[in-house]
């Protein structure tokens, strides 16, 4: 698996709805504030995200749910891709561990269940199981892109 495979799967994703980009990002701050919360209890976060990385990850959390928004409202996969690539890459040079990114995704799926209407949340997941199902691709492709 590939770029060009990530790029066609991410062509699949069908655009969210006006109404569910905007109740997403009229709840960002809720998101953020909730997934800081879930992931600062985990008695494994330091494994995660590396040592004195705490504000990074929770810089990467509001910059996650900047960037998503902005995805759901003007859906472009090649700018998806690559900014998950340089994620994976830029957050792996400060000690984050490929981990990271299953337990980040598992957890925002779960307060999103929580935080968003029925309809906006089964719009938007998709994409974050998309995101879920293709980390080892994402690993595998930034790890070839490190090497080089």
């Amino acid at each position: 698996m590939n770029k060009e495979y990530i790029l066609n799967s991410a062509k699949l994703l069908k655009k969210a709805s006006n109404s569910a980009c905007d109740e997403f990002s009229l709840k960002s701050d809720k998101l953020i504030s909730e997934m800081n919360l879930e992931m600062l209890n985990r008695s494994d976060v330091e494994n995660l995200v590396g040592k004195n990385n705490i504000d990074m990850m929770q810089d990467n959390h509001s910059n996650h749910i900047r960037f998503i928004s902005s995805i759901l409202k003007n859906y472009d996969e090649e700018v998806l891709v690559e900014t998950i690539l340089w994620v994976f890459r830029a957050y792996r040079s400060h000690g984050f561990s490929t981990n990271y990114w299953a337990v980040q995704l598992n957890t925002w799926m779960k307060i999103l269940k929580i935080e968003l209407s029925q309809e906006a949340y089964l719009e938007i997941l998709p994409l974050y199981e998309w995101m879920q199902i293709n980390i080892p691709v994402f690993v595998k492709i930034s790890n070839e892109n490190l090497e080089t």
